[in-house]
């Protein structure tokens, strides 16, 4: 008897097994085979959850590479940089450091959401 995974995958035979096909073994109305069909829709989920994971964890770290230049490097290795600008009559590295880069996370905040949602819509994940 052949034993299959939630995933239509052949496993080995269950322990104390003979390998015969007992009827009872089987719930009523499966034989314990898995159809062509339903492998491949299963492949293709996995390829979709793949693609969905990889756009998700791509745009997370563009994302932080974005927060983490304007908050680390414009408010503090730029900052010498910086302070010969001005924005509302102080240094545009003192405003980076003290206040643009949490502007800067909740647009990125804001931009995330809209972003997964196209996402989420793109690979039928919606709500």
């Amino acid at each position: 008897m052949c034993v299959f995974d939630a995933k239509g995958r052949a496993m080995s035979e269950p322990a104390g097994s003979d390998g015969a096909n007992d009827p009872n073994d089987a719930p009523e109305g499966e034989t314990g085979s898995t159809s062509t069909s339903d492998l491949t829709s299963d492949e293709s989920q996995s390829a979709n959850e793949g693609a969905y994971w990889r756009e998700n964890i791509q745009l997370l770290l563009t994302l932080m590479v974005i927060w983490f230049a304007c908050s680390f490097g414009a408010g503090i290795l730029f900052r010498d940089f910086l302070d010969q600008f001005m924005i509302g009559g102080y240094p545009l590295g003192f405003w980076f450091a003290q206040q643009g880069s949490i502007y800067i996370f909740i647009v990125l905040i804001f931009y995330y959401v809209y972003k997964m949602r196209k996402i989420e819509r793109k690979y039928d994940l919606d709500d």
